[in-house]
């Protein structure tokens, strides 16, 4: 029997999704916008070691912090949505991608922070 892409002797973090959602003003039509929380999971939660960690935007350094992250199978979730991890806010930048036959999905995330220091 093949083993599962998902194994349950994985999904050792908490991972919090969350989506983004907008109200509108009703007088002044404007839009304001929070994140809300969709589900808390299980998953398996994996920092990739990137090959170009730093880059420069508008002469800040910016360092992003990828992240592989798998869960039991949901399709309602895509690259909208972001997850919270330990602490961190991680984007979500690829996936979802399925794992067997709906037995898990894939995504990569990053976790962007300025440094603060002109480039």
């Amino acid at each position: 029997m093949a083993k599962s892409p998902v194994s349950a002797d994985k999904l050792k973090e908490r991972v919090t999704i969350k989506e983004r959602v907008g109200t509108q003003d009703p007088t002044f039509g404007t839009w304001t916008y929070s994140w809300e929380e969709l589900a808390t999971v299980w998953a398996e939660v994996q920092d990739v070691l990137p090959s170009r960690s730093e880059r420069v935007a508008d002469g800040i350094t910016i360092a992003n912090r990828p992240a592989r992250i798998r869960m039991r199978y949901r399709e309602d979730v895509d690259s909208t949505m972001r997850f919270e991890v330990n602490g961190r806010t991680l984007h979500i930048i690829a996936g979802p991608a399925e794992l067997g036959f709906r037995q898990g999905v894939e995504f990569v995330a990053e976790e962007l922070t300025t440094a603060g220091e002109e480039a």
